[in-house]
């Protein structure tokens, strides 16, 4: 995917034969992303071909999260709204050209989706250690993992600090980062091959909203087939980031399922008539932690959107999410698995795509 008006001549290698690579004009900054040819996702698929690429991935992402706390958030944010869009196929790195309307545009999405500038960034790296081999889709699936657990890497970096107040003291504070502060992990698939198109309609379509009840929640996730424990599961990643006051101004000032202390205190950072743009953590009290406090917020009504507090309003979320805010194992657990079913929806793979 090229994302600069500039037009790139590549060479494509495939056993013993060399042909061009498809051009394609965009308008940002220029990455090449792979062409992978196996037709089935691996968890091994980049060992031979380019064996570096986790750990390059890896400190890319450990990198920008410890510059912009929110960009973790913001990573994950990216794989969901690539995932929900005819499946983890990268088409929404793709910008506008004369001849394809890309997906950033679309509601959901703009002036809203972040992270593209990372990407961009592991893209360099990779080209420079192996070109033409690791897709864009697949660094989108593993920035999302690797930005979950950057949290705990950042926190665990930031405790070396306290060494100057004893080594016993800063052990303790290290120990506590390691079981406490830190997101899941899990096993990401690989081997998805990147969109040459892209569906501003669907992007307009599919994603769920901020205002969505559960119906329609269910119904979205359903749609990509994933279940309701895998919406109120990957709800979870709420736990981290931010949204802005347009997203959630109908709420604050007009919604009864509220704590009133709480949407109070909310008011002056986004107006009744200003502030579209003023941003407000997801999860107000441990905002660049990835726990479990998400979901206690829902049961005490201080769920920032219309969209959160439907997981917690007399329905059939209610279980799964007092499940979740009385135990961190289980939500990190079903998170996980939520995470992987996502990363498995439509990949391209084979001949298919790029």
């Amino acid at each position: 995917i090229l994302f600069r008006k500039t037009v790139v001549f590549v060479q494509e290698k495939f056993v013993g034969t060399t042909r061009p690579l498809r051009i394609f004009p965009s308008t940002k900054s220029v990455i090449l992303c792979s062409r992978v040819a196996n037709g089935q996702l691996s968890a091994t698929f980049y060992a031979t071909s380019c064996p570096r690429a986790l750990a390059i991935v890896k400190a890319a992402v450990a990198q920008a999260v410890a510059k912009e706390k929110r960009m973790g958030a913001s990573l994950v944010r990216l794989h969901f709204h690539d995932c929900f869009v005819n499946g983890c196929d990268g088409s929404i790195l793709l910008d506008d050209t004369s001849t394809l309307t890309g997906e950033k545009t679309a509601a959901p999405n703009a002036n809203s989706v972040r992270g593209y500038e990372v990407v961009d960034t592991i893209k360099t790296q990779l080209e420079a250690a192996c070109s033409g081999v690791v897709s864009c889709a697949d660094i989108v699936a593993i920035a999302a993992r690797d930005s979950v657990v950057a949290v705990k890497i950042l926190l665990l970096s930031l405790s070396l600090c306290f060494f100057k107040i004893g080594v016993f003291r800063a052990l303790t504070i290290m120990l506590h980062c390691c079981i406490a502060l830190g997101g899941p992990t899990w096993t990401v698939q690989l081997g998805r091959r990147d969109s040459t198109t892209a569906s501003l309609s669907g992007a307009n379509s599919n994603l769920p909203s901020p205002f969505s009840d559960l119906s329609t929640l269910i119904s979205a996730f359903q749609a990509q087939g994933l279940s309701t424990k895998d919406m109120i599961a990957l709800s979870g990643a709420h736990t981290i980031g931010q949204a802005r006051c347009i997203t959630f101004r109908t709420r604050i000032y007009n919604e009864t399922t509220i704590n009133s202390t709480f949407a109070t205190s909310l008011q002056a950072n986004c107006p009744s008539n200003s502030g579209d743009d003023n941003l407000s953590p997801l999860d107000v009290v441990t905002q660049n932690i990835f726990d479990n406090n998400y979901y206690k917020n829902l049961r005490s009504q201080k769920g920032l959107l219309h969209s959160d507090q439907a997981l917690f309003n007399g329905g059939s979320a209610d279980a799964q999410v007092t499940t979740y805010s009385t135990n961190s194992a289980t939500f990190f657990s079903d998170f996980a698995t939520a995470m992987v079913n996502m990363g498995n929806i439509s990949p391209l793979t084979g001949t298919n795509g790029q």
